[in-house]
């Protein structure tokens, strides 16, 4: 970053010229966004912290800091991987690029199901496909008394996971497995029924690589992310297989889901034998979100698909 004078800058300034650099790139919002992120960590301070301070002066020692993390954002790395952890529904993450940044959209679907079971009590949960254990944590905190089992077929990311459950004191079970494999194979932690299953799991078509940002393609991890577009619901059909005998008679599966193939997920419940399906938008106003619950759950009327706008 050029001070563009000698001497040490006060703070205002030092945030000013910060965001005059990486605004070009990513735009005035996200760039006040990551100012405030880069503070947070390198100094422990809030943005109230930093409109107090503001005359301060920023030492050599701190401009050479944010000179290293500018470097690397402008190189596409993703700000939660420079420092190591991600805000994600109150709470901070661990974060490698073993697993995926927990995104807003994602917390939407913990809202979902928080709303949904908020009052009922000793719930078994399965989070499949956990990553960093974003949505098994959060349920864990905000559900009473939740049994969360989280599975993924990534020993690294399992190791995120348990270090987040760790520092968060969330007693979730992880276990190492593959979704894909369930059909032939389920394991006996898993042998029982759960009155919730959620997963995010892989759903970009090959084909939208073009169309993804720089910083996802270059640093998160593609396992998480990418399906073939020869079979863009295999997990979901996987998951699906397994719920159908796994889900108990009051209970719902939570999906996020990619909007290009909404119809497609709903028939695949249907010929699963699933008859009741819910779709919600997310904030951005994309179908983002798919509720699939046992035929004799009783918040939604029977052999019933609907839209929530």
């Amino acid at each position: 970053m050029d001070n563009g004078m000698s001497g040490e800058l006060p703070l205002f300034q030092v945030v000013k010229n910060l965001c005059a650099e990486l605004s070009p790139k990513y735009g005035d919002g996200e760039a006040k966004a990551m100012v405030r992120i880069i503070f947070e960590n390198l100094k422990g301070w809030s943005p109230v912290d930093m409109a107090i301070k503001a005359t301060e002066p920023v030492s050599e020692y701190i401009m050479g800091k944010l000179d290293a993390v500018v470097g690397r954002l402008m190189t596409d790395e993703p700000i939660q991987y420079i420092f190591g952890n991600a805000g994600f529904y109150g709470m901070k993450l661990r974060v490698t690029p073993d697993v995926l940044i927990p995104r807003p959209e994602t917390a939407e679907l913990v809202d979902w199901i928080v709303d949904d079971n908020g009052t009922r009590k000793d719930v078994q949960v399965l989070d499949m496909g956990t990553g960093s254990g974003c949505i098994a944590i959060a349920l864990k905190r905000n559900l009473p008394f939740a049994d969360v089992t989280a599975i993924d077929n990534s020993e690294p990311a399992l190791k995120v996971a348990e270090s987040n459950s760790q520092a968060l004191n969330a007693d979730v079970n992880y276990r190492l497995c593959d979704i894909l494999s369930l059909a032939a194979n389920v394991p006996a932690a898993l042998s029982g029924t759960f009155g919730i299953i959620v997963s995010n799991p892989p759903y970009i078509a090959e084909h939208e690589r073009a169309a993804m940002e720089a910083n996802v393609l270059q640093h998160e991890p593609h396992q998480a992310l990418f399906v073939p577009d020869s079979d863009p619901l295999e997990f979901y059909r996987a998951i699906l297989q397994y719920a159908h005998s796994h889900l108990d008679a009051s209970g719902a599966v939570y999906f996020e889901i990619n909007p290009l193939y909404v119809k497609e997920l709903e028939a695949l419940a249907w010929n699963t034998g699933f008859r009741n399906v819910e779709v919600r938008r997310d904030s951005f106003g994309k179908e983002r979100f798919m509720k699939i619950c046992s035929v004799s759950y009783t918040h939604l009327r029977a052999h019933e698909t609907r839209r929530h706008l």
